[in-house]
């Protein structure tokens, strides 16, 4: 049986793989959305761990609504990326001067 250590173990990972993602490459928006996902990951995996072990369906029931909203954040994601790239040939951060405000 694997314990909620272990579960938190590879939720810190995740998380820790996402905030690394973040912090060392800002220029490619496709590496800062797939980064950006491992963190609502490891956010969830929580929530199922404390769910389980807790013997609460709640956290289980967040997972469904995260899980929602980070299906339609890539979708509108990559959408975005795919118009960019048609105007700009390009989806690295640092070409993107017009979208400061």
């Amino acid at each position: 049986m694997i314990s909620l250590t272990e579960f938190l173990t590879l939720a810190a990972l995740l998380f820790g793989l996402g905030i690394a993602g973040i912090v060392v490459n800002r220029k490619n928006m496709v590496v800062l959305l797939m980064s950006i996902e491992l963190i609502l990951l490891a956010v969830n995996t929580n929530f199922i761990a404390f769910s389980y072990f807790l013997h609460d369906l709640a956290g289980q029931v967040f997972v469904f609504f995260i899980l929602t909203v980070a299906a339609a954040e890539a979708a509108i994601g990559l959408a975005i990326f795919v118009v960019l790239y048609r105007k700009r040939h390009t989806i690295e951060v640092d070409q993107f001067d017009e979208l400061r405000g």
